[in-house]
């Protein structure tokens, strides 16, 4: 039986008449609690890449397994229940809510489970807490630094311990400092065994991480492992 959290043989994606190719035979597969970069230029592929691993989206053709279930097979409920209790999302905009908390922003990653008000946030502090900003539990976005915003994101993305978590050009919109600070939250709850997948089109960034799967043209052109020098 795999290990495999993500399964992707021969996955194509095209869209439009006459179609345009995004993906173009990928085949992918990422072990439990792996911590890898999926790394290429505009164009190569990568968001669509993401939104196929996220089941935000469907591949044309090919066979696509995330945490054991075919998502091919699933109807809309059922891969709602998948993004809602598998997969955490993080995106290179934070999404925070003006004038809302970041223990109220952060427990909204609850809001569809069933989950009590007073247990969410709860759960809210304590993932706040799992990324260095316990002592920000009543901050506003306003009154945080970019990279104490993305945090707040990944609390929000990681608050239901999902099993997966796809974080879209992580540190994009932070400089240097901020960056490196989010990767060590990024890096320490792949050590917890959260599978983490961190798309970029960051060479830099890429070059850090234990493993590195490179797209161009929607194929994938290399998949290196060890940290580059």
């Amino acid at each position: 039986m795999s290990d495999a959290i993500v399964e992707l043989r021969g996955v194509t994606r095209s869209y439009g008449s006459p179609p345009t190719v995004a993906l173009n035979g990928v085949d992918l597969m990422v072990e439990e609690g792996e911590i890898l970069a999926i790394v290429g230029p505009s164009g190569s592929g990568k968001t669509t890449l993401l939104n196929i691993v996220g089941s935000l989206d469907q591949a044309t053709s090919g066979t696509t397994r995330i945490a054991g279930h075919d998502v091919t097979r699933m109807d809309d409920a059922d891969l709602s229940a998948l993004r809602a209790h598998t997969i955490g999302f993080v995106f290179q905009q934070f999404h925070l809510s003006d004038g809302v908390t970041a223990l109220d922003d952060v427990a909204t990653g609850l809001l569809y489970t069933g989950t009590p008000r007073r247990e969410r946030r709860r759960r809210a502090a304590s993932a706040l807490e799992r990324v260095g900003l316990g002592d920000r539990l009543h901050h506003h976005p306003h009154q945080l630094s970019g990279g104490e915003r993305q945090r707040v994101a990944i609390a929000r993305a990681v608050i239901g311990d999902p099993r997966l978590l796809l974080a879209d050009e992580p540190t994009g919109s932070l400089d240097t400092r901020s960056g490196d600070a989010v990767m060590q939250v990024l890096g320490e709850l792949a050590d917890a065994g959260t599978t983490v997948v961190v798309i970029t089109h960051d060479l830099a960034l890429a070059a850090r991480m234990p493993r590195r799967v490179r797209l161009r043209d929607g194929e994938v052109v290399a998949d290196e492992r060890g940290v580059a020098a």
